[in-house]
């Protein structure tokens, strides 16, 4: 597809040279019978130089490329009333390439939301130059102290934030599984969640935001970034992404688990409860490790659904450990609501890359 319109902007660019070369009497062009002055020529090839140029910067993903494109269609357009009776047509093209442009513009402008979020957590994360040690482990239950032995933190820098990228498939009840890809930076010392997702559904590129920071959380999903389907900032959501936020944390930031946020409970050998408060909030969940030290599963009853504002249990099971920068860290997770009709698996993730207290974009 990306392809494919690349080359309706070159073909359509290319016609436009037609008018420099009638106007040049470079050769006949029998499709122009309108005349043309060396000026107007100019001018043809200038809008043609500014099509291919656009198109070069949509194949190279560009965000900036419809910048360009928009100024070809304005002076197209201009010379297309101009020449109307010949090149009428190609007001089809531009109108196509001018709804690719909004939609691309749209893009970009949610986007930097998520992006100027992301810069303004940075500014106020701390840097840190102490380490995990094993003091700092000594107040933690047994089983979590063998879990972050197994991951590796201790002798590692203290974690203040993460960049984590995804890619996996998610889906509604009673609906088809749809591609994501996804980046988010969660931030610890002043808790926040930033996470953005791109997706196609049923063939419509849909966005989705989720930001969790100072005393809120809202969720917003949009069709071609325009059109939201999905707006949520209710009081309700913030428990619900506290809940995601400590989920997290547990799994692919464990170092931060040294929090004096975390309130502790052993239940037995292979499980503990963690109650995490933040901004008055408290939610708990129980986390359940297997014989090696490895946390396989994260269950609360704290996180409600969005489709039903209620509250049901929520699980994530992990799996597939892997040293990752040397850290040893699940590579895949599912994200399960189990409902009073059953199990219902929403969200499947792998892990594609992740790093640790990060200061740049």
């Amino acid at each position: 597809m990306r392809i494919a319109f690349a080359l309706l902007i070159i073909v359509h660019g290319l016609i436009h040279v037609l008018g420099f070369i009638k106007a040049f009497k470079i050769a006949d062009v029998n499709q122009l019978s309108q005349s043309s002055s060396k000026s107007m020529g100019m001018l043809w090839l200038f809008v043609a130089i500014l099509f291919l140029t656009s198109a070069v910067l949509y194949l190279l993903k560009k965000d900036w490329w419809f910048y360009i494109a928009i100024a070809a269609i304005a002076v197209s357009q201009i010379l297309i009333i101009i020449y109307w009776k010949d090149a009428k047509f190609g007001s089809i093209a531009n109108v196509i390439i001018l709804i690719a442009a909004i939609i691309g513009f749209a893009s970009v402008q949610f986007e930097t939301s998520y992006k100027k979020d992301v810069a303004s957590a940075m500014e106020k994360n701390p840097e840190t130059n102490d380490v995990v040690t094993e003091k700092d482990l000594e107040y933690l239950p047994p089983i979590v102290q063998n879990y972050l032995h197994y991951v590796g933190v201790v002798g590692k820098p203290k974690v203040k934030n993460v960049k984590v990228v995804f890619e996996g498939e998610m889906r509604d009840k009673g609906k088809d599984w749809f591609k994501f890809t996804s980046e988010q930076y969660n931030f610890f010392e002043f808790p926040a969640r930033l996470f953005f997702m791109k997706a196609k559904v049923k063939g419509l590129p849909t966005h989705g935001y989720h930001a969790y920071k100072n005393e809120e959380a809202r969720m917003q999903i949009k069709v071609l970034s325009l059109f939201p389907v999905v707006q949520i900032d209710t009081p309700e959501l913030f428990p619900a992404e506290t809940v995601t936020f400590f989920n997290d944390l547990c799994l692919f930031a464990p170092a931060a688990l040294i929090d004096d946020r975390i309130v502790w409970e052993p239940i037995d050998e292979r499980s503990v409860k963690a109650t995490f408060t933040n901004k008055g909030t408290s939610i708990s969940a129980i986390l359940h490790f297997n014989e090696k030290g490895q946390l396989v599963n994260f269950v609360s009853n704290d996180r409600i659904a969005i489709d039903q504002m209620k509250a049901f249990p929520f699980s994530t099971p992990a799996s597939h450990y892997k040293n990752i920068g040397g850290y040893n860290l699940p590579t895949y997770g599912e994200a399960v609501w189990h409902y009073p009709d059953g199990e219902f698996v929403y969200g499947k993730f792998n892990l594609k890359s992740i790093a640790y207290n990060v200061n740049t974009q």
